[in-house]
């Protein structure tokens, strides 16, 4: 089985008091089996950019660790690929959804992976497996 981490799983990490069930999680299931979509990097950039207006030194700090995150997942980080595309395409009919998510999706979906996010609702009309480890999973 593998995962795709939303934005919201990824950052968790950086948080001054990270939750304590993402982190068990996170220690529970094999690197290799975790993935990130470009669509989170570019999240995360927008982040950084944002905060480097009001905070340049945070945004240097997170500018590092995006560093680090981009090179712990080198080969793990999923493009959009036509098949993706497509999928994103057919997942937006009839009710289009946000673009960040219906990207997401599709890549969970393409690849049948399970979605790992704190938004389980964004998810949920999409058919993808779902996987919230901000509750515990005892």
């Amino acid at each position: 089985m593998a995962f795709l981490l939303d934005t919201n799983v990824a950052c968790e990490v950086t948080k001054r008091r990270p939750n304590s069930h993402v982190g068990e999680w996170l220690d529970m299931v094999p690197g290799p089996t975790l993935y990130i979509s470009v669509m989170v990097l570019g999240e995360i950039r927008q982040g950084v950019e944002r905060l480097r207006e009001r905070d340049p030194v945070q945004a240097a700090i997170y500018e590092t660790w995006l560093a680090k995150l981009r090179h712990e997942f080198v080969d793990r980080i999923v493009p959009v690929t036509p098949n993706i595309a497509e999928d994103w395409g057919a997942l937006n009919h009839p009710d289009p959804l946000p673009l960040v998510d219906g990207l997401l999706a599709a890549t969970a979906r393409s690849n049948g992976w399970t979605m790992v996010t704190r938004n389980v609702k964004d998810f949920e009309r999409t058919g993808v497996r779902v996987l919230n480890p901000f509750e515990s999973l005892v």
